[in-house]
Order: C-alpha cells, then sequence, then structure tokens
C-alpha cells in the first residue's frame, strides 16, 4: 500500500504526537493503517486543541472547526480540503462521523478548570473520548460491538488518563472525583473489571477490525499497577519498560487481543 502525501502526513503526526498509537498502527496490517492513521491524527488535533490556549473562547472555536468537518463528512456533501479531513472522509460514514463528533463535544471538558460533575460524568468522558476512537476505528475496519469498544475504551481511557494525572493537577485542575489512594484503587479495579469484559467478547470482533484494538494493549498493566500501589499515580510513575511496551505489544498484534 502506497501512503499519499496526507496519509504520510497523517503518521507524521501521529508518530510525534501520540506515539503509544503510533506504534499500535505500525503494529496493525499494513491496510488497516490507511484506516487508523487519519483517524489518530484527527484524535490528536482534537486532544491538544483545548491546550494551545489559554482563551476559552478560542479553544471552543478550534474544536468548533472540526465538528464542522464532521458535519460535512457526514452529509456527504462537500468536504473542505485538510491534510487530516481529506483522507478521514475516505474511512468514515455518517455513523462514524456522529461518533467522533461526541467524541468533540465530551473533549469541552478539557478547555475549563470544573472537575468531572460525578462519576457518571467522569465515566462518559473516557467512553466517548476513547470508546468512540476505538468504535469509529472498528467500525471503519469491518464491525465493531459497541459494548467492546467502550469496555476497552474506558479501560484504555483510565489507564491514560491515570497517567496523566501529575500533569492535569499541575495545570490547576482537579481531575480525580476521589483522590484518595483507596479511591484510586478502586477505580483502577473497576477499569481492569471491564478490560477483562472487553477481553471476554474480543472474539466476536471482525479479523479486520481487531487492529482498532491494539492501543489498549498496556491497559492491563498499568491498571494493575495502579490497583496495587495507587500512589504511582501522583508521583507519574505509571509506566512500563520499553521491553515490556514492545513484548506487550507483539503479542497483541499476533493475538488481535489486548
Amino acid at each position: 500500500m502506497e501512503f499519499d502525501d496526507d496519509l504520510t502526513a497523517c503518521a507524521r503526526l501521529v508518530e510525534r504526537g501520540d506515539p503509544d498509537r503510533f506504534d499500535a498502527a505500525m503494529a496493525a496490517p499494513v491496510e488497516a493503517r490507511a484506516v487508523l492513521f487519519p483517524l489518530y491524527a484527527f484524535n490528536l488535533e482534537v486532544a491538544r486543541a483545548p491546550w494551545l490556549t489559554q482563551e476559552s473562547m478560542i479553544a471552543e472555536m478550534r474544536l468548533q472547526w472540526w465538528r464542522d468537518a464532521l458535519d460535512e463528512i457526514a452529509t456527504g456533501g462537500l468536504v473542505r480540503r485538510h491534510e487530516v479531513v481529506t483522507p478521514l472522509a475516505l474511512v468514515l460514514d455518517a455513523g462514524g462521523a456522529g461518533l467522533l463528533d461526541q467524541l468533540v463535544a465530551a473533549r469541552r471538558w478539557d478547555i475549563y478548570r470544573d472537575p468531572f460533575e460525578d462519576e457518571a460524568h467522569f465515566t462518559r468522558y473516557l467512553e466517548e473520548t476513547s470508546g468512540h476512537l476505538i468504535l469509529a476505528a472498528g467500525r471503519a475496519l469491518g464491525g465493531m460491538p459497541e459494548q467492546v469498544a467502550s469496555d476497552l475504551g474506558y479501560a484504555s481511557g483510565l489507564a491514560g488518563f491515570l497517567r496523566a494525572v501529575p500533569v492535569l493537577e499541575a495545570q490547576g485542575r482537579l481531575p480525580l472525583i476521589d483522590g484518595r489512594p483507596e479511591a484510586v484503587a478502586a477505580l483502577a479495579r473497576g477499569g481492569l473489571a471491564r478490560l477483562k469484559r472487553a477481553r471476554g467478547s474480543m472474539g466476536m470482533v471482525a479479523k479486520p477490525a481487531r487492529a482498532a484494538l491494539l492501543p489498549g494493549w498496556q491497559a492491563g498493566a498499568l491498571l494493575a499497577q495502579a490497583a496495587s500501589d495507587p500512589a504511582r499515580v501522583g508521583a507519574g510513575t505509571l509506566g512500563l519498560s520499553e521491553f515490556g511496551r514492545r513484548a506487550r505489544l507483539l503479542k497483541s498484534a499476533v493475538t488481535g487481543r489486548v
């Protein structure tokens, strides 16, 4: 498969800004990468949009730009020329565009300093960001059960969010509903439970769509660390060795399971 300039630009964006998803995409079958790189480049651009400015109105406008682009894709009309939007339009149907629109809407939380309203709000944020990205990718690759995407998205999104807690706190945010060690450990155990449920249903995922599961390859190990030693969350020491990362990713790529 030959990448055109847009796909190459998407891959480079992801490589620089989201190395974990870049590695996951590179571990996927070659034919899946033309789907994954535009989706992951989109996700990266949306995720960092709220952090590029201190002005909430400008951040809102940046997110709205992406929602307008997704609306163009969903309605099947003329789509703006853009190195990410153009290849994205080739892999999304109206349903996929709708999922990503909800992802963008959920990212509005990142603009402001308000804490999550409650546990349900936090859960919805993870499901609509990480989960909808997995679901949209699986949909574009041949089919993905919503519950698998939701459960894996929650677990992998939670793992990533816990790793980001020190940075969010340094920005003056209150990222966790309850930051006590016992509450953090319970949160991680809840993520592990949802990961276990997702693993039990991964056999229902169409083989080509299993590439969409690969970004969750670290979730189990990271959540287990947080569950057994929640102090690692605040200390910013959740993580795997490079050997551990590579070994887990290789196993996931070979088995199609995370």
